[in-house]
């Protein structure tokens, strides 16, 4: 498999993150999904909606995102549309919880190393393609959050996200948090909803990470640690595996004082197996050339 483009730009602005995506030259086509990050409530870190305005309007998309499978503000429909109230999301935009009701749209993983399924908001149907705009941290179980995280866990609707915490064990929400499977299988359960979602909208969907906020929690911890690094920029690519990878190597080339304290949080969940379990499925690549656009 060849390189994959990784655009990089330190111009941590509105108006660098049309930029990035216009230099991919990939027009989303269709009714577009933008995949972000609520954030919990409580949450300090998260991409604020007038940051992302101008992006979400150049593609004329709709925001969406699923329920959370465990105790907080967004873990019902009811809190959730409320949390999207309260944040602004739904002022600027069109506003999807695609797994406000159900049934889940079930996708197949025929080669999954772990899982065989995937369970996501039915309305996923709704679109034609989908700009995955995350908000690149750390994260207290999965070590990292970016691309490969919002693709699965943030795709999934609460039985899905069950489902891969649990490794393929049990889509009950009550249940999955006393019995947490050893930790690279629920890794390489997120890297087989990942390329179950890519897969989905394959050749229609862009990837843009942000490298702000550098905290090592994740924008669904309601008391989160303040950032430990300074910003670094934004990366596009089509390819979730490359735009990860090209994260982290920046973290771990950084210079920043604290570097360390980010790649410990990294290295202790062992969040480089996600790439690597989404590598071995050869839905993209860890080999990439960074393109900076200045």
């Amino acid at each position: 498999m060849e390189k994959a483009k990784v655009y990089f730009t330190k111009n941590i602005t509105s108006e660098g993150v049309i930029k990035i995506y216009e230099v991919l030259g990939k027009k989303l086509p269709g009714k577009v999904a933008v995949k972000l990050h609520s954030g919990e409530q409580g949450n300090q870190n998260f991409l604020r909606p007038e940051f992302v305005k101008q992006m979400v309007e150049h593609v004329n998309g709709t925001v969406v995102e699923c329920n959370t499978a465990y105790g907080g503000e967004r873990n019902s429909t009811e809190k959730h549309k409320k949390l999207l109230e309260d944040h602004g999301w739904d002022k600027y935009f069109n506003v999807d919880l695609m797994d406000a009701e159900g049934p889940d749209k079930v996708l197949k993983i025929d080669n999954g190393k772990i899982l065989k399924e995937n369970f996501v908001g039915k309305n996923i149907d709704n679109y034609d393609s989908m700009l995955v705009l995350s908000h690149f941290k750390g994260h207290p179980m999965g070590g990292y959050g970016g691309a490969l995280k919002q693709l699965s866990i943030g795709c999934a609707s609460t039985e899905g996200k069950s489902w891969i915490h649990s490794a393929g064990r049990s889509k009950d929400q009550f249940e999955i948090w006393d019995n947490l499977p050893e930790q690279d299988l629920f890794l390489e359960s997120m890297a087989d909803a990942a390329e179950s979602v890519h897969n989905l909208f394959k050749g229609n969907i862009v990837y843009i990470n942000v490298m702000k906020n550098l905290s090592v929690d994740c924008d669904c911890c309601a008391v989160a640690e303040d950032p430990c690094m300074k910003d670094i920029g934004i990366l596009a690519s089509l390819d979730p595996i490359a735009i990860d990878q090209a994260c982290i190597d920046l973290v771990y080339n950084s210079k920043d004082p604290g570097r360390d304290h980010f790649v410990e949080r990294v290295e202790r969940q062992h969040g480089i197996h996600t790439i690597e379990a989404a590598a071995d499925l050869g839905f993209g690549t860890r080999e990439y050339e960074l393109i900076d656009i200045g």
